[in-house]
């Protein structure tokens, strides 16, 4: 039977910001951490008695529990200091100095607790040239020089959706630092400042192409190589009824295999495809042998072969049609304490690597609300009860007199 997930027993403090800083506390909830948000204080609408929190728009929160704080309040920031000298990470999602202006930057809260591991993750880098500047994903992809990788020959570059620099680049960046910092701690005992920026994550990661553009791997000019859009071999074509396949048949053996599955074995491509001058004319047959099929009869020829030959599917697929790899699991299976399952269809053996689902299902998104769970996550944390340790001011949580650093 599998036991609970590796990050139970951690309390993380995440303040509330944009997708990237909410995704890093979702991966460290769904490993088992227990994420309580701290989300602005609303007059006579967070902790209200009689009516429910009003939704943050934030939809990465399974797992979590919220608390509204009123941080320009000294009683306010008092609880958050208090609940940072209990807690193991801190996650500032903020521009640089915005929580050092507060009274709660990285040197007050570590003086308060030095096993604190405090997370912050910003865009550009902390000591670069735009260090000063707001930013989006498609800025720092810019700056980190993988946007000038992305696209086809002739066109502009094109960034993924905010995938590569917000999530890949920054937030799962981030829960990697936080996870190296609790390793670390379980040495030393003493917490330290994780720094995660989206510029050298998305660089960080561009790794391999980067290298490749100084051979001939990779040095031809975007969408003109062998894995951006240049080779024919790997690629995706448009079918019959307007579907798409992906080809990635890289070895000349798999190559053989999907050339056999197009009908267009023994026309001498298998020794020729080397040939970059020829690529303009299989891409063009490629484009017009698959239109001819619709992408279903594409799928029943490949399914089971070794063509690297695979249909484009669409999230909607995935979410209704069985058989399909749809039900959205952790990122990584860990036999022995698996992560939260982020299905309903949860697993309690492990044999998947799962534990206790979610309602609804992964694909589903839901907003906490501001304030929502947080005084019930208070009194496991702490003890800490209304009336007695805290209060609520004008929508927000305060320390009551006594408790107040």
């Amino acid at each position: 039977m599998a036991s609970a997930p590796p990050l139970t027993g951690i309390k993380v403090l995440e303040f509330a910001g944009l997708a990237p800083g909410p995704f890093a506390g979702m991966l460290l909830a769904d490993a088992g951490a227990s994420v309580l948000r701290i989300d602005r204080a609303i007059p006579d609408k967070t902790h209200h008695p009689s009516h429910p929190p009003p939704p943050t728009g934030d939809l990465l929160v399974r797992h979590k529990t919220s608390v509204a704080v009123n941080l320009k309040d000294p009683a306010g920031v008092a609880l958050v200091k208090r609940l940072a000298a209990q807690s193991d990470v801190l996650i500032d999602p903020f521009r640089p100095g915005v929580l050092e202006k507060l009274g709660l930057g990285p040197d007050v809260l570590l003086a308060l607790h030095p096993g604190l591991i405090y997370g912050r993750m910003t865009g550009f880098r902390r000591d670069g040239r735009y260090k000063d500047m707001a930013g989006h994903d498609i800025n720092y992809l810019a700056v980190s020089g993988a946007l000038n990788l992305l696209g086809r020959d002739g066109e502009k570059p094109h960034p993924p959706w905010n995938i590569l620099a917000d999530f890949a680049g920054g937030g799962a960046m981030l829960f990697q630092g936080v996870l190296l910092a609790l390793a670390a701690r379980h040495a030393s005992g003493r917490g330290q400042v994780v720094e995660a920026n989206m510029v050298d994550g998305a660089s960080y990661l561009a790794t391999f192409p980067r290298m490749a553009l100084k051979t001939p791997f990779g040095d031809k000019g975007r969408g003109r190589n062998m894995l951006d859009g240049g080779c024919p071999w790997y690629d995706t074509y448009e079918t019959k009824d307007g579907g798409y396949m992906s080809v990635g048949a890289l070895e000349p053996h798999f190559f053989a295999i999907l050339m056999k599955g197009l009908g267009l074995d023994g026309q001498g491509w298998e020794e020729s495809r080397v040939d970059e001058s020829r690529w303009p004319e299989l891409k063009a047959l490629y484009e017009k042998t698959f239109k001819s099929k619709t992408r279903k009869e594409w799928e029943d020829i490949f399914d089971g072969t070794d063509a690297c030959c695979t249909p484009v599917l669409g999230y909607h697929e995935l979410e209704t049609q069985s058989g399909r790899e749809g039900d959205q699991r952790p990122a990584v299976t860990l036999r022995g304490t698996p992560c939260l399952a982020v299905h309903q269809k949860s697993d309690p053996s492990g044999a998947r690597g799962q534990g206790k689902g979610v309602e609804g299902g992964g694909y589903t998104g839901f907003a906490l609300g501001a304030g929502e769970g947080g005084e019930e996550t208070l009194k496991q944390w702490a003890g800490w009860v209304r009336g007695r340790e805290y209060d609520v001011e004008k929508g927000g949580l305060v320390l009551k007199g006594k408790a107040r650093l």
